[in-house]
């Protein structure tokens, strides 16, 4: 028996098989459960995130397109999730942005209004948009988790408006916590160390930011993909249904140190 058997959620935020969210359906089809996807529009995003996808054992996921940046498309996606699942057990919301020409040093200050607006709606005002179409559908209670990073919580060098962005998803996830426990539904983020995806390696100075907690983290090594999968899958399934509004730290370690 896993931990999630019967469970049914959605995953949104698998680019490839480096993703976070990637590892964190590994984890929860292993332990049982039960993935919807969506990808960005378009045949090109389709093709790439199917074949990760796939290269789980899921050979006909279920799989449509979501722009999140639009309400009419999220509007979209939940009535699809809603006439083929019409119950939601947990929500994976693993999607960030900004303009990777202002996560470099000395550049938070002239960041434009747009570039900072863009980040706070893609990476944490959507993480509230997703639980309010959600939440209806979790007529049962039900689990969600969102990913962040130290950065949220310190100022990191090159990750600027990305920063901003991920303490106001830290804070979406306390205030939602405190608003869905009612309804029996845990709203957590797990903040996980730095891995290489496609979106860390626009962030300037990574290989260095590796480096760095490879030497300083207690576990002496670097966070891996199964290290958060495995996490999230504990977060979002009954074994940890006294968790709620948490930041949970899954970084070898290295947020505790005084460095």
């Amino acid at each position: 028996m896993g931990c999630m058997d019967g469970k049914t959620g959605l995953i949104v935020g698998i680019a490839n098989d480096r993703s976070y969210a990637w590892f964190i359906a590994q984890s929860i089809l292993r332990e049982g459960g039960t993935c919807l996807f969506t990808h960005l529009p378009g045949e090109k995003m389709e093709r790439r995130v199917r074949k990760a996808i796939q290269s789980l054992g899921v050979e006909d996921p279920w799989l449509l397109p979501m722009d999140a940046s639009s309400d009419e498309s999220m509007d979209e996606a939940f009535a699809a999730i809603e006439r083929d699942h019409p119950r939601l057990d947990w929500l994976v919301h693993s999607i960030a942005f900004a303009d990777k020409d202002w996560l470099k040093e000395g550049r938070f200050t002239a960041t434009p209004r747009e570039v900072f607006t863009q980040a706070m709606d893609i990476s944490a005002w959507t993480y509230a948009a997703m639980a309010h179409r959600a939440t209806p559908l979790m007529t049962e209670g039900g689990g969600m988790v969102s990913m962040s990073y130290y950065g949220a919580e310190k100022a990191v060098p090159g990750y600027n408006v990305m920063g901003v962005a991920k303490a106001a998803l830290e804070a979406t996830t306390r205030y939602l916590a405190m608003e869905l426990g009612e309804r029996n539904i845990r709203v957590n983020a797990i903040s996980g160390g730095p891995i290489r995806t496609m979106s860390s390696m626009a962030v300037g100075g990574f290989s260095q930011i590796l480096d760095w907690v490879e030497q300083k983290a207690p576990l002496k090594r670097n966070v891996t993909g199964e290290d958060v999968g495995d996490a999230a899958a504990w977060l979002l399934s009954p074994r940890a249904s006294g968790v709620t509004g948490q930041t949970l730290y899954v970084d070898c370690g290295y947020a505790s140190m005084g460095l």
